[in-house]
């Protein structure tokens, strides 16, 4: 039987108590040797960096704003294992199972339910490719800014449609949805998720690609902060075209 979300409240609470002053990874779970198996295994995903004791640097800064932004989620860990290779040897054992070296410091392991292995995160530490990596790879939703729920499902269905019949179908369903919709900010991305899906529909899949190539060179360029945010909103909604697959990340 899962454990309900009280017990878990105060599990995370009663861990969460001393690190909060510990480091500056707002909503990090600090686990050790005797809590990590206890913890880990009572959510659907969790993600535990395992690092040196006292981490700092773009790095740490980078995980503890993934921390802060899942800390919501009932569903998601978001814990740090710090490893002492001095004195004691505090948690060493931890990366030892992981086969994790100090050189190697920090590595970020992604647990999902049911799996008995985690899958190793090879990207850069930066907050968006991080976020990308757990909501591929978990299959739980993250809202990535700019995307909404409904059209990123929405958009699953659309890149795994086998025909264009089917994928018209999921085209009319989406601009049913975006007339729903009424908040402008939210009817903007509505908007471009029923614009990528008629691209994709005229051009086929090498849109996709071709649209994300463009917007990338369009962002590294001199532009405002609003037109930056817009840009990275519009590669969110279309990173949510492509397949999931946990690509270039290693199970152990």
């Amino acid at each position: 039987m899962s454990p309900s979300p009280f017990y878990l409240f105060l599990l995370i609470s009663c861990l969460s108590f001393t690190s909060a002053s510990s480091n500056n990874c707002q909503g990090c779970v600090q686990l050790d040797s005797y809590s990590f198996e206890k913890v880990v295994s009572k959510f659907k995903a969790a993600i535990v960096k395992i690092d040196v004791a006292y981490p700092y640097g773009e790095k740490h800064e980078q995980f503890g704003k993934l921390s802060s932004t899942l800390s919501s989620n009932p569903d998601i860990l978001v814990a740090e294992v710090g490893v002492k290779d001095y004195g004691d040897k505090e948690n060493v054992d931890i990366a030892e199972r992981y086969k994790i070296v100090k050189e190697e410091y920090p590595v970020m392991l992604l647990f999902t339910e049911g799996k008995a292995e985690p899958i190793r995160y090879q990207g850069e530490f930066k907050l968006d490719m991080m976020q990308r990596f757990v909501s591929s790879t978990s299959g739980l939703w993250i809202g990535l800014p700019g995307c909404l729920e409904v059209f990123d499902g929405l958009a699953n269905q659309f890149v795994a449609a086998s025909s264009p019949s089917d994928r018209k179908e999921i085209l009319r369903q989406s601009e049913d949805e975006w007339d729903k919709v009424s908040l402008g900010s939210e009817r903007k991305s509505a908007e471009v998720y029923v614009k990528v899906m008629r691209k994709m529909l005229e051009k086929g899949n090498d849109f996709l690609q071709s649209e994300l190539s463009r917007v990338d060179t369009l962002s590294k360029g001199k532009l405002a902060k609003e037109k930056k945010d817009e840009m990275e909103r519009r590669v969110n909604i279309l990173q949510s075209f492509q397949p999931k697959r946990p690509a270039a990340n290693t199970e152990l």
